[in-house]
């Protein structure tokens, strides 16, 4: 639902449904990956940077290298744009 509100241009509904996901279903790690990225585009770049950490916590608790691998690209990518 999230993923269909954002493509529907409704960024602050897809936000809110990525986080009414985080509390819910914490384990479903690629929330955390498609939150930061929303959140980087609307600017948000700290707060896209707290919840990729976060993803990567529970991807590696998870042992899902796939979500992992794409939670420290967009990371990393966030963090050499700031340099």
């Amino acid at each position: 639902m999230a993923q269909e509100l954002q493509k529907q241009g409704d960024l602050e509904g897809a936000k809110e449904a990525y986080l009414w996901l985080t509390d819910n279903q914490p384990s479903y790690v690629a929330t955390y990956y498609h939150l930061g990225k929303l959140l980087i585009t609307q600017g948000e770049k700290d707060a896209a940077l707290a919840w990729l950490n976060l993803g990567i916590e529970h991807a590696k608790a998870a042992k899902e290298l796939h979500a992992l691998s794409e939670l420290q690209s967009a990371k990393l990518e966030l963090e050499y744009e700031d340099d």
